[in-house]
């Protein structure tokens, strides 16, 4: 599914120069592995963007194309540069107004990229641009070369005024305010700096030039011109908000109050050092470490810090509030990030994550629901589910409480008893999900029969059985939280719910199936290519080879219903080597369905916790010689290098998380389930100064199975472990070979928690 959520950019994707130096070359610290350029080619939809931001940063920069291709390698011309509300160029030579026919190429073997510094020629030009960012501000700098006519271009629809000799101040939409055309009707400030005097500059509003000082409406800007020298610096310095131009200036003033473009660059490195240096890893190739350092990257992206001098302004209700000492957060996917993306940053951050549920808070006292896909704006309108419980639940149980519980739980409890469950829908309540209070499963159409129900999404359709699977999930998260509450009447509810699962099983083909609102089975669903455009009839975007291991809550019942462990281990193995047939079929109907191993597909989410599975067959080295395969197959260190859209880091934080040597396969429960690490050491730098260090001896390409392991001192024979093992700081020490020891972690005790026990 696409990513929503990239605030500022559309980025062309650019690739790195190796730059050569005769001077000796200083050790290579983490943010010097990042790479923006993986997965700059998609597999599916969209593709990763080489953007310069800071972690969780309002303001993301990377430069625009005049062909939205969501391949962003592939893109070879620019046409400007993101200014907030505006867009931003230089040039030479006679000037175009038409951003897109003032496009330059550039190479992107002459071109640099990390996460706080990008450059490049503008080769029709003979231009360099560069470009750095602070929290609400962004730097520009662009080298001329001698020419009697050089320009910056300044584009906006909305308006925009000269304040000074060298400042130019806007805003997006209409020029009225919070109702004007930004983004879902959010208005976005900029104040801009330039270091050399506007002097001759003309605007233009249309196909209309002129000197006007002061515009509005759509299609606007404003040129410069004027002689530049070889080698003459022109900088410019934007602050940006969505408060008020004076907020802008405010934020411009204190973030970069002086003309000083490296010293921007150099806080912004320090900055990224900072967050992925509270990860260091040891051994591994150059290649392993590359990947890991850019997933990283991409893991920190957002939510985006919406908070601006103590203030935030909210869509949710139109107004700018006070932060009250804590940071307003939004720009979410929770059906991608709930299930490791928000797991690794509460571990590297959990004041911030407890911030993010503050502000999750905030939008339902402000909108009446607890969002799902928050923007800005509003919530938008994606996917299934209402994990905004999933992520509550998990950072409640893992004992960060810092906000408030009691409504966070009114919230949770709303949404899963008023609110509707229709795929790419919000709102109330409608007949289907009656349906599913009523009798436990979420209704799909019966064989031939058409659709009557308005406020189906007739691209989407109803998902009924993804549905149902994933807001029991929901309802279990629920549980926990009322359970936690003392709600008795409330626990013993939704942990009936949690079952629901059970009511879409259907043991006469041994998969998920469906069920019409008449309670009958939906006769003859394939469990590889049933259900339409990908699958969509009764699953969202996967089959059911897939959403029948969608029961993260209780892997024990599932394993009930399928016949025993044994029998779960058989359908996963016969999972990694179902045949898609003729792919061009396959692919055709189930296109989200990238990274195949036989039917699993990791290039899609709902697929994140399935090789990690087999820990609760007793099998573990399964699970460490899938995850190798995954690792190795489907993340590389090229533009093709994630399998799927990352959607804002959701991919990228499974590769965090496996290649250090563990997963959370059912937020909301406290516990990590073992993998394969592929590092010799790995240190996690915590809250209060702790250190939790997983060391894995004789670690190699071959060696990737457990032999043995210690946790905190003593032996560890189970392949989970608690998060209070990690919280307080430890060790985990494993011993690695090349052949599977199936006496380690393999007896039913050893399994990880699940319900059903």
């Amino acid at each position: 599914m696409p990513d929503f959520f990239v605030r500022f950019c559309c980025c062309a994707c650019l690739a790195t120069s190796a730059a050569v130096s005769a001077t000796p070359q200083r050790a290579k610290e983490p943010v010097d592995y990042v790479d923006p350029y993986i997965g700059s080619i998609g597999h599916l939809l969209t593709s990763t963007q080489p953007t310069v931001q800071y972690p969780f940063g309002m303001v993301r920069l990377a430069p625009l194309t005049p062909a939205r291709s969501g391949d962003r390698y592939f893109a070879h011309d620019i046409s400007g540069f993101p200014a907030g509300a505006a867009t931003l160029m230089a040039t030479t030579g006679e000037p175009d107004t038409d951003l897109t026919k003032s496009a330059s190429s550039f190479d992107h073997d002459q071109e640099t990229a990390t996460p706080y510094y990008w450059s490049a020629m503008l080769e029709r030009y003979g231009i360099e641009a560069e470009a750095t960012v602070t929290e609400h501000a962004a730097y520009y700098r662009f080298t001329f070369p001698a020419n009697g006519h050089s320009h910056l271009l300044m584009r906006d629809s909305g308006s925009f005024e000269v304040t000074g000799p060298a400042a130019v101040a806007g805003q997006s939409g209409g020029g009225g305010g919070r109702g004007g055309g930004g983004r879902g009707g959010v208005t976005t400030y900029f104040y801009a700096e330039f270091s050399k005097p506007l002097g001759e500059y003309s605007t233009w509003q249309g196909s209309t030039m002129g000197h006007e000082s002061k515009l509005s409406g759509a299609n606007i800007g404003l040129i410069t011109n004027g002689a530049t020298a070889k080698g003459e610096k022109i900088s410019v310095r934007i602050g940006i908000s969505d408060i008020s131009i004076e907020q802008a200036h405010k934020s411009l003033q204190e973030e970069i109050p002086e003309w000083g473009f490296d010293q921007v660059k150099a806080r912004a490195r320090a900055v990224w050092s900072r967050e992925l240096g509270k990860i260091a890893i040891t051994g591994g190739t150059e290649k392993q470490r590359t990947i890991f350092y850019t997933a990283l990257y991409r893991s920190l992206g957002r939510m985006t810090d919406y908070t601006e001098d103590g203030k935030y302004y909210s869509g949710y209700d139109q107004q700018v509030h006070d932060a009250g000492g804590h940071d307003f957060y939004a720009g979410d996917g929770l059906w991608d990030t709930y299930r490791s993306m928000h797991p690794l940053q509460l571990i590297l951050d959990p004041k911030r994550q407890q911030d993010m549920v503050r502000s999750y808070i905030r939008m339902y006292e402000q909108g009446g629901w607890l969002p799902s896909f928050p923007t800005i704006a509003a919530d938008s309108a994606v996917m299934i589910g209402h994990h905004s419980s999933a992520l509550i639940a998990d950072t409640y149980a893992k004992g960060y409480r810092d906000f408030d519980v009691e409504k966070a739980y009114e919230g949770m409890k709303k949404n899963a008893m008023e609110a509707t469950m229709l795929p790419w829908r919000r709102g109330p309540l409608t007949e289907l999900d009656r349906v599913y209070l009523e009798k436990g499963f979420f209704p799909a159409l019966a064989k031939g029969e058409t659709e009557t129900v308005a406020a189906v999404n007739p691209g989407e359709r109803r998902q009924a059985t993804g549905v149902t699977l994933e807001n029991c999930y929901d309802d279990w998260c629920v549980a926990q939280m009322a359970k936690a509450l003392k709600k008795d009447d409330d626990y013993a509810y939704f942990m009936k719910r949690a079952h629901n699962y059970q009511n879409v099983f259907d043991p006469r083909i041994g998969f998920m199936s469906a069920k019409s609102a008449d309670g009958k089975w939906v006769e003859g669903l394939d469990p590889k290519m049933g259900g339409g455009q990908g699958g969509r009839d009764y699953f969202t975007e996967c089959n059911s080879w897939i959403y029948t291991f969608q029961v993260p809550h209780d892997v024990a019942g599932l394993a009930n219903l399928l016949g025993g462990r044994e029998k779960l281990a058989a359908k996963l193995d016969a999972l990694f080597t179902e045949p898609a047939g003729s792919k061009y079929s396959f692919l055709g109907q189930f296109p989200d369905m990238t990274g195949l191993i036989g039917m699993y597909a990791q290039g899609n989410e709902p697929s994140f916790h399935i090789p990690y599975l087999y820990n609760y067959c007793g099998q573990p080295w399964k699970t460490q010689r899938r995850l190798r395969e995954i690792m190795d197959i489907w993340y590389t260190d090229t533009p093709l290098g994630i399998c799927g859209d990352d959607d804002g880091g959701a991919m990228s934080s499974w590769y965090v998380l496996t290649a250090m040597g563990f997963y959370p396969v059912t937020p909301g429960l406290p516990v990590y389930v073992m993998g394969s690490p592929i590092f010799a050491e790995t240190r996690i730098s915590l809250e209060k100064g702790k250190v939790f260090t997983i060391t894995a001896r004789n670690v190699s390409a071959r060696n990737k199975y457990i032999q043995s392991a210690v946790l905190n001192g003593k032996p560890l024979n189970k392949p989970w472990f608690e998060h209070s093992d990690m919280a307080g700081g430890g060790t985990l020490v494993l011993v690695m070979g090349p052949q599977p020891n199936t006496a380690w972690g393999s007896a039913p005790e050893a399994a990880p928690p699940s319900m059903s026990k």
